[in-house]
């Protein structure tokens, strides 16, 4: 039996490529609105404009900003073997941008009253990285 064989038959977790050049320019203190239109396709770049929005109380912006990241990052999963379904790990650092911009979907939507969509987020962030869902609350 191979060591990583998934002994409960669901699909294996997906793992995104590592990114360093947004992750680093935010570290260094990029305007993240300069991170995402220099790296577009950055779901870390979008989840952090979907914050900075969120705290300042503009939550319409940050629910666009939150789908735009949790678009992208859907797109960048699929590039990446994932089949809709399955473990998208919080540990391994590349896939925190999507699971951020999808937490914050989720609390914007919720913020809007748009009820359905923040349990549907909700649930897809749970079952996509208990770890994240416990660690973004």
């Amino acid at each position: 039996m191979a060591i990583h064989e998934n002994l409960l038959g669901g699909p294996p977790p997906t793992h995104l490529p590592d990114d360093p050049g947004p992750r680093e320019a935010l570290a260094a203190g990029t305007a993240p609105t300069e991170v995402a239109a220099r790296y577009p396709a950055s779901s870390l770049a979008w989840a952090q404009l979907a914050d900075e929005a969120f705290e300042g109380g503009r939550v319409v912006e940050s629910y666009a900003y939150a789908r735009t990241g949790y678009h992208r990052g859907l797109d960048a999963l699929r590039r990446n073997g994932w089949k809709g379904h399955g473990p998208v790990p919080f540990e391994h650092e590349p896939n925190r941008g999507f699971l951020r911009a999808l937490h914050a979907l989720a609390r914007a939507a919720g913020a809007i009253g748009e009820q359905e969509e923040h349990e549907r987020c909700s649930t897809f962030l749970k079952e996509s990285s208990p770890t994240a869902a416990e660690t973004l609350r």
